[in-house]
């Protein structure tokens, strides 16, 4: 406020290798939001540089950061962002609009997109008619229908339950399993788990920089399906002996 400089980041250097997953943790103020807003081209560091593929973007008009967006950047949000009043293949199609592809192109792309998120036979639902769950997959083949190279996810579970989580993040992670870079920004160590390095953000500063065998998504949800099929059997049999009883 008024004369005060605020330095968000302070003397961050940071590398992430292209085909890795990455997560982005702290609390409020600790100036994740911001390095994600810069990582994401949309915003610029006021010194520095940040370069993607060897190069800089830093300076660059808002046109031109906007290009990059649209071709090496995929953004996954925890709010979905879709369009209320149009289906889950238009909202697919959006990116593409924009870059002009042609529709029948756009069609094929975004069904493509979709049927890889297990979504394939829900193009014509609005958001009101889908789940959770599946509102992120849409959001997900957005992200993925452009092919490009990074996915920013910012808090991708944080309106899921968790079995739904699972499978959020384990199209995530195989994501990364195709060559994709995936940033995860969260609060959330247990979001944090699904990375293979976890970057730790305090003041502005990195405080913390650190690999790890992340959690498998996809066994993971494979157990708690497992659990809630022995649960359900179990809840059937003493249902079936109460009918009896009485």
């Amino acid at each position: 406020m008024g004369d005060n400089l605020v330095h968000a980041l302070r003397g961050v250097d940071l590398d992430i290798d292209a085909g890795s997953s990455i997560a982005i943790m702290g609390t409020s103020g600790s100036g994740k939001s911001t390095m994600m807003n810069i990582m994401g081209c949309l915003d610029q560091p006021t010194k520095g540089t940040y370069k993607i593929n060897g190069k800089n973007v830093s300076g660059m008009s808002k046109s031109e950061l906007a290009n990059i967006r649209g071709r090496m950047i995929g953004f996954v949000f925890q709010s979905f962002n879709l369009l209320s009043r149009t289906s889950a293949l238009e909202n697919v199609e959006m990116p593409l609009l924009y870059q002009g592809v042609s529709s029948r192109d756009r069609h094929k792309r975004a069904m493509a997109a979709l049927a890889a998120v297990g979504l394939q036979d829900r193009e014509d639902h609005h958001s009101s008619q889908l789940s959770g769950g599946q509102q992120q997959r849409v959001a997900i083949a957005r992200a993925l229908v452009g092919d490009a190279p990074i996915i920013m996810a910012d808090e991708p579970t944080g309106a899921l339950d968790t079995r739904t989580s699972y499978e959020v993040m384990g199209i995530l992670q195989g994501l990364v399993a195709k060559g994709k870079t995936l940033i995860i920004v969260t609060h959330e160590a247990d979001i944090a788990a699904y990375a293979s390095r976890v970057i730790t953000l305090r003041d502005g500063l990195i405080v913390e920089d650190r690999q790890q065998t992340p959690i498998d998504a996809a066994a993971a949800l494979a157990k708690v399906t497992a659990e809630r099929e022995v649960a359900d059997l179990a809840l059937a049999e003493k249902n079936k002996r109460a009918e009896k009883a009485s």
